[in-house]
């Protein structure tokens, strides 16, 4: 059995938690919303036992790192100096970054500004768009959701979603983990909200739990939010505008390193940002693979880890 580690360092003046697996060339592993290092629990061991450094961190606002109290504490500029942090803390040369969710354009965006740490740099579900557009993004989002609220607006009142999910966790969580992945069929579309709803009154519950997410996982989740809350979280969304008023000078910029996308077959995100992968052949001119995986949905890395991890180990040896 690999034995995984924690342990807390310093970065960009706060407290990030990390977990760790092997020794090697290092692996970066970011996780999304509602997620947590525990995210690549199906990575961890694999990639250690494959010769790598493998490394999952908890987000800033997420389980043992640093929970800033501000909601522009949480802009991707600042994601970006964290990870910078956390490379230079574990100080092992160049590093493979990858991300999924909301970790997707942290680790694009930590690679776009600096390659120069970064062997290659993978995404799963959130495609590279290389930014622009004249739209804020929430005005986007409302021209989108039409007399609906897209749930990235609706996630922008702080307190509101908060007090929604805080209710009951366990169940938010699972209802939010179920409606977005790839086992339900044809079911409602969480990312549209009743105008004055809740996201949760769309959430279906599964007859019995999948494979990829046991009672046990749910319960780790549950703790690692009844601990940490979900202002931190939610405030990602927040920054929406923030991020496409900071990134503006690098809007249409390429990314210069070896990259990977994984994308599921049933994803929302992936869907949404088919335009983006066709694009490819300009903003990753490096692109190793793009895969769309039959059949997923949202979660992709645990709800097809093993074809995951196949992919994750090519593209990591063809970086050797």
């Amino acid at each position: 059995m690999v034995e995984i580690t924690h342990r807390t360092v310093s970065s960009n003046n706060i407290r990030i938690h990390l977990a760790e697996a092997g020794e090697g060339p290092t692996v970066l592993m970011i996780h999304g919303f509602p997620e947590s290092w525990y995210s690549w629990r199906e990575q961890l061991p694999v990639l250690a036992e494959q010769g790598y450094h493998a490394v999952a961190m908890d987000v800033r606002g997420y389980g043992r790192s640093s929970k800033p109290q501000n909601v522009e504490d949480y802009r991707m500029m600042l994601k970006v100096a964290d990870v910078v942090g956390v490379v230079d803390a574990i100080d092992n040369g160049k590093v493979t970054i990858v991300g999924h969710d909301w970790g997707a354009p942290i680790a694009w965006n930590s690679a776009l500004l600096r390659p120069d740490l970064f062997s290659g740099v993978a995404g799963l579900s959130v495609p590279y768009s290389a930014g622009g557009g004249v739209v804020r993004p929430t005005e986007l989002f409302a021209m989108m959701a039409g007399d609906d609220d897209f749930y990235i607006n609706h996630f922008q009142e702080v307190g509101k979603a908060e007090r929604e999910i805080e209710a009951d966790v366990r169940q938010w969580i699972l209802g939010f983990y179920w409606g977005a992945g790839g086992d339900v069929i044809d079911g409602p579309n969480i990312s549209m909200v009743r105008r004055g709803g809740t996201l949760s009154e769309k959430f279906v519950y599964p007859d019995v739990m999948p494979d990829w997410m046991t009672d046990k996982d749910l319960d780790v989740y549950t703790r690692e939010f009844e601990y940490s809350g979900f202002f931190g979280p939610l405030s990602r969304y927040r920054n929406v505008d923030r991020d496409w008023e900071d990134f503006s000078a690098f809007a249409g910029q390429p990314i210069a390193i070896p990259s990977l996308f994984i994308g599921g077959e049933k994803d929302g995100p992936t869907i949404w940002g088919a335009s983006a992968i066709a694009n490819y052949n300009q903003t990753l001119p490096k692109l190793f693979k793009s895969e769309i995986l039959p059949g997923a949905g949202h979660w992709i890395q645990q709800e097809r880890a093993e074809r995951t991890n196949e992919l994750l180990l090519e593209f990591l040896n063809s970086l050797k």
